[in-house]
């Protein structure tokens, strides 16, 4: 090479040089500040301006056979979340969320649901057992204009159910437009106890959801890096932005929901009072346990009694994640967030409330030792057991009757949970030892971080229907969408799945 030529090639590999320094400062530069960007909290900021919006308990009528008949309209509307700002939405009977349904066990319940919305959706009673034709799965799909009628008979215990959309491949942004109400079971065990259950009064629905504005709009957009799903920047209770309640009783019972579709919270007190868990998602636990902080993952329900003094004002919090996350998952999986939710303003002289009770209820779920089989489920965003959801294969059968223990283990980097249809488990061990308090009690959902290993017993109990299979999946609602879940059919001794059937609506 030429004495001439070279100082033209150190010219050169001086900018190239130069070119990638400022390119790997600028990408760095970037990175970080999208990582210090990814913090949300509200915590010290919500003025509580708006009192609470108590959802309706839904009107039935009773046939003369004593079937309890409830009517529900999928439809869209406006509703004014901000003041002179209206926001599209999508709600059951309303512009958004839904009536709080209420039965009672024994009771034979139908409820005529009706899509007016412009695409086909389904309706999923979540945490219920009843017949899979009657679940509301992605097989039960309601044509835009068509009307499903499920009805089937309460055999089950006192709990906070839910109902929400479960189409496949559309789930979160049903939920998220605001398809979602309670759906409350009594029986005579809860009847008999001294709970609060004065409904909107002394025994609360809260149903929290994140959300994001993006003008008058709901922003569903994924932002950089959120693999978990949609994360919003502030959050509602019962579609009701800074919420406050006035209470008058000594003792609060608040049935807390998480309809969130990505959001893990950590619910506690501002001033970190403990309160009485006393019941999971599938009923009461046997006892009142307290505490000050209970975790609730997607689609996880929890009723808590909280103490409040005349006069005072406390705030309910969800409070940074303590899972064991990784240094990115905990920031982008919005584990570093925190919010206040709910003011809880006592009046200045309060009802008495009785003490509540020693014991609460009898367990409903099995040990784990009558159990016929065990299975493993091995948890990936790309699919359960390596395998993306399919609408035309039943991964497996069990046996109508037969109680099962599964092993579930989220081998993945970033959080899962898992919800499986129509039956409560018992948790019999979590990461190897015995679950927590609060992972006591009846669960039909369960929050896995990554590496996190659960075992879980539960009982099958029918009706059987080789062609009509139950879900079970990932309740991030993203992670179902994009096929983590697998569904299973319910068979007689001896029998063998069909093919599923695919409930269209009728006109």
């Amino acid at each position: 090479m030429s004495s001439v030529s070279r100082p033209r090639w150190r010219r050169l590999l001086l900018i190239v040089a130069a070119f990638a320094t400022v390119l790997l400062l600028s990408v760095g530069g970037c990175v970080t500040w999208v990582y210090r960007s990814a913090v949300v909290s509200t915590v010290g900021s919500t003025d509580f301006s708006n009192e609470l919006a108590i959802p309706p308990l839904a009107q039935s009528r009773i046939r003369e056979d004593g079937t309890r008949v409830f009517e529900l309209d999928m439809r869209s509307g406006r509703k004014e979340f901000r003041p002179g700002q209206t926001t599209e939405t999508w709600g059951f009977n309303g512009d958004y969320l839904g009536p709080t349904l209420r039965a009672r066990r024994g009771e034979r319940v139908e409820v005529e649901v009706r899509n007016k919305l412009s695409e086909p959706s389904t309706v999923h009673w979540h945490g219920m057992h009843l017949p899979a034709a009657m679940d509301g799965g992605p097989h039960q799909m309601v044509q835009a204009g068509g009307t499903w009628t499920p009805a089937w008979t309460v055999d089950q215990p006192a709990a906070t159910l839910w109902y929400h959309p479960h189409p496949h491949g559309a789930t979160e942004q049903h939920v998220r437009r605001g398809l979602a109400g309670m759906f409350l079971l009594d029986d005579e065990v809860s009847e008999g106890l001294s709970l609060p259950k004065n409904y909107g009064v002394d025994d609360l629905p809260v149903i929290v959801q994140d959300v994001k504005f993006r003008g008058n709009q709901l922003d569903s957009s994924h932002g950089m890096f959120r693999d978990i799903g949609f994360l919003g920047d502030r959050t509602m209770v019962n579609g009701t932005l800074t919420p406050y309640r006035n209470v008058g009783d000594e003792l609060v019972r608040l049935r807390l929901l998480n309809a969130s579709t990505a959001r893990i919270y950590t619910f506690g007190f501002a001033d970190d009072r403990r309160f009485s868990l006393v019941a999971t998602d599938g009923g009461l636990l046997e006892r009142p346990v307290a505490l000050d902080r209970v975790r609730l993952s997607p689609g996880e329900r929890a009723e808590i009694v909280v103490r409040v003094r005349p006069g005072e004002r406390t705030v309910l919090r969800s409070t940074k994640l303590d899972a064991g996350l990784g240094f990115w998952a905990q920031r982008f999986a919005g584990g570093d967030d925190s919010f206040d939710l709910l003011e809880l303003r006592a009046a200045p002289t309060l009802r008495p409330s009785p003490e509540l009770p020693v014991a609460l209820a009898h367990p409903s779920t099995p040990d784990g030792s009558d159990s016929v089989t065990e299975r493993d489920f091995e948890l990936q965003l790309s699919g359960i057991n390596g395998t993306p959801m399919a609408m035309d294969r039943i991964d497996f059968t069990v046996t109508r009757g037969t109680a099962e223990t599964w092993t579930v283990h989220n081998n993945d980097g970033m959080p899962h949970n898992f919800h499986i249809h129509d039956v409560q488990f018992r948790v019999l061990e979590l990461n190897g030892a015995p679950p927590p308090d609060a992972l006591t009690g009846p669960k039909d959902t369960i929050f896995l971080p990554p590496n996190a290993r659960a075992k879980i017993a539960m009982r099958f109990d029918g009706p059987a229907d080789p062609n009509s299979p139950y879900m079970y999946h990932c309740h991030l609602l993203w992670h179902e969408d994009q096929g983590m879940m697998g569904q299973f059919a319910v068979v007689e001794p001896g029998q063998s799945a069909g093919t599923p059937a695919h409930h269209e609506s009728h006109h």
